[in-house]
């Protein structure tokens, strides 16, 4: 179950992004963003800091989506670190990128795969976890190379391990 202050935030920044710009547009930056965020601890110290001014924070926001996202993407996560809510912001777009891809009457794929996927791989891809799963799936791809190859999807609570790094450590076990 989700935090509740988590789903209320993602149910605003929803509210924001439908408002102020094209909330698939909006969902797509938002995720790429919180990637960069979660593998980033000098990011995520400097966001989340406390003894940095909000205003300090909103500006980091500020120099790192000015033109290379939408207003209303900037608008939303730098909402939430002026709120001192940057710690949740993972868990706030996760919440959000659900509730966006739901009002599609969508649902959320998460896929580590070590290299980036090209459109062909991502869309037999989805047609292959539409088929799997009787929904209509929307991938989202993250970049992971401690993957190795293949890869690993989660919906919801389900995860799909195809990854060769999943393959050596069976052979590992059987072997041992």
């Amino acid at each position: 179950m989700t935090d509740p202050l988590v789903a209320g935030y993602a149910d605003a920044l929803f509210s924001v992004a439908s408002a102020e710009g094209d909330p698939a547009v909006v969902e797509d930056e938002l995720f790429r963003f919180a990637q960069v965020f979660r593998a980033d601890d000098d990011l995520q110290s400097s966001l989340g800091d406390p003894s940095v001014p909000a205003s300090r924070r909103q500006q980091i926001v500020e120099d790192l989506l000015s033109g290379r996202a939408n207003a209303a993407t900037t608008a939303v996560v730098s909402m939430v670190v002026a709120a001192g809510r940057a710690s949740s912001l993972p868990a706030i777009v996760d919440a959000f990128v659900e509730r966006s891809a739901a009002s599609r009457n969508k649902t959320v794929a998460t896929v580590r795969s070590a290299i980036e996927l090209t459109e062909d791989q991502a869309e037999r891809l989805t047609a292959a976890l539409n088929g799997a799963t009787g929904k209509d799936v929307e991938v989202k791809v993250v970049v992971d190379p401690s993957v190795l190859g293949g890869v690993v999807t989660e919906i919801g609570d389900d995860i799909i391990d195809g990854s060769i790094r999943r393959r050596l450590s069976q052979l590992r076990e059987s072997f041992g």
